[in-house]
């Protein structure tokens, strides 16, 4: 590779539906959508994914957690296709772009929003940099949860709608786990490795039966918290959510090649199990936006 096509590697795109995905159901958790908010919202989302992407390749690479040994994709850093600087400067012009558009939203909405994109600023830069990684600490979870699953879905209804509907929130739990579920199965993959260079993630705390189980618990959940979102919506319509969310369920096929691999693969044979999780979650966003699209409609 060489290029343009360097750039696009190292942005992991098989991994950046965890930033589209929420944006796009947080948009019909509001009930309404602004072009120029959505596409800002959108921004912000893969500014930041792409951004932490970025760094992770370029503070991975230096800290020599990347080595020859790893079993996913080469990353750039630690491969030679681009230099340590050059990674580091993409990082921060994609966090750059992301703060921008995160600005624009602040101002049209309100300055809190400001402080929320400045936590997950920092939160992305700190995952694998400074002086003591989270990651490594095995909270990289709790941060994916956060940051991709509540706040790029609640925040998203908050800046098409300026509330946040019940049903975002039910939402934004459910966007959560399956973000969360990408990130596992990536670890997953990597124990043997992270191992090696002291990178204890919480798949090396947990060792690879247990994190196989709380892959398959991330599934499970997700689906889980819209069917509990929905029971709640028919006892009180305002604290759930339709029953029209339950459109979602119908992605549950896509979600059995992925359980069923990552029980029983290593290395190399589970780089599918990532790929897998990342399509379910956007055929489950896609589908749960469609029933919020339609609850809304129908309640109009």
């Amino acid at each position: 590779m060489n290029g343009f096509a360097v750039w696009v590697h190292g942005a992991r795109p098989r991994t950046l539906a965890a930033s589209v995905a929420p944006v796009v159901v947080g948009t019909a958790a509001a009930g309404r959508a602004s072009v120029w908010r959505t596409a800002a919202a959108l921004v912000v989302g893969l500014g930041l994914q792409v951004g932490v992407n970025y760094a992770n390749d370029y503070h991975d690479g230096v800290r020599g957690v990347d080595t020859e040994r790893r079993l996913g994709p080469p990353r750039l850093t630690s491969s030679g296709m681009a230099s340590p600087r050059a990674v580091l400067i993409a990082a921060l012009v994609s966090i750059a772009v992301a703060g921008l558009a995160g600005l624009a939203l602040a101002l049209a909405t309100t300055p809190w929003l400001i402080a929320v994109g400045a936590a997950a600023m920092v939160a992305l830069w700190l995952y694998s940099g400074g002086p003591r990684p989270y990651a490594s600490l095995g909270l990289g979870e709790v941060a994916v949860f956060l940051f991709f699953g509540l706040m790029a879905t609640a925040g998203t209804a908050y800046v098409q709608a300026e509330r946040v509907p019940a049903a975002a929130w039910w939402s934004a739990a459910a966007m959560g786990f399956l973000a969360v579920a990408i990130l596992e199965a990536n670890n997953l993959r990597d124990i043997p490795t992270d191992e090696a260079t002291r990178k204890r993630t919480l798949a090396v705390r947990l060792g690879g039966r247990r994190t196989r189980v709380l892959f398959r618990a991330l599934i499970v959940a997700a689906f889980a918290t819209v069917a509990a979102g929905v029971v709640v919506g028919i006892a009180a319509e305002r604290l759930g959510m339709s029953q029209w969310a339950l459109l979602a369920l119908a992605a549950w096929p896509l979600a059995i090649r992925p359980m069923e691999v990552a029980g029983k693969a290593d290395g190399r044979e589970l780089i599918p199990v990532l790929v897998g999780t990342a399509l379910l979650q956007v055929a489950f966003g896609a589908l749960l936006a469609l029933g919020l699209w339609v609850a809304g409609a129908t309640r109009a």
